[in-house]
């Protein structure tokens, strides 16, 4: 697959004006309409200036091409989810480890669901972005708070908790995705965050426990006790 630079996808300018960035978000949200009704292949700048009701030269003042547009889509979706889970995060520290888990599944899945459309059709198009960096970095960002909730949560300790929330995080995003690339209803929706939430609170539990057992089990014997 052809390389491209990450520079080369990047915004000519950012928005710092009120207008400006309506402009942006007109020429973004246009970007995802044409990407829905033509797909990428017959994405162009004039087919999304048309759509945001600017010229082209008014798009080419923030984006250089097709697939700065498209990399500036999957940039804010994957964000807004992000950001969603850091938000959950924040708010729920020092609760329990379910309340924990709920906040989080409901966060991730609302803000998948929210564009189911623009989800599906991200997944589609994020390979031939090269969007591997910007995913990687954006998952850091929601692993880093989630970590940093769960070192909260009142009477748990995880000893390998950076790859028990990577575990955890993996398995929330692949099904979320398998469940918008097959269809979604209302009931598979309320499947999908009830299931995710038991697998998550059993999983977080079992990890926990396993720490508690590791450490039982290497605690000096006392005086008097008999061994096992």
């Amino acid at each position: 697959m052809k390389t491209h630079s990450q520079a080369s996808l990047k915004p000519r300018k950012t928005p710092v004006q009120a207008r400006s960035g309506v402009t942006v978000e007109a020429i973004l949200e246009s970007t995802i309409q044409v990407l829905l009704s033509h797909g990428a292949e017959r994405l162009t700048t004039t087919r999304v200036a048309e759509r945001a009701g600017v010229s082209v030269g008014t798009l080419y003042q923030y984006y250089p091409n097709k697939r700065s547009l498209l990399f500036a889509v999957l940039e804010r979706h994957l964000g807004n989810v992000v950001s969603a889970v850091e938000r959950a995060c924040r708010e729920n520290s020092h609760r329990p480890l379910n309340v924990m888990v709920a906040a989080v599944v409901q966060a991730f899945v609302d803000a998948k669901l929210a564009r189911r459309d623009a989800s599906v059709a991200l997944y589609a198009v994020a390979p031939d972005l090269d969007g591997e960096a910007l995913i990687a970095k954006l998952t850091k960002r929601a692993e880093t708070a989630m970590s940093s909730m769960l070192r909260t949560a009142p009477g748990v300790r995880f000893s390998q908790i950076e790859f028990t929330v990577f575990m955890f995080l993996s398995a929330i995003a692949g099904a979320t995705r398998a469940l918008l690339e097959v269809g979604t209803s209302q009931e598979m929706e309320e499947n999908l965050r009830r299931h995710l939430v038991l697998l998550g609170q059993a999983y977080l539990k079992s990890a926990a426990g396993q720490n508690r057992a590791r450490k039982t089990r290497g605690r000096l014997q006392l005086p008097g006790e008999q061994s096992a």
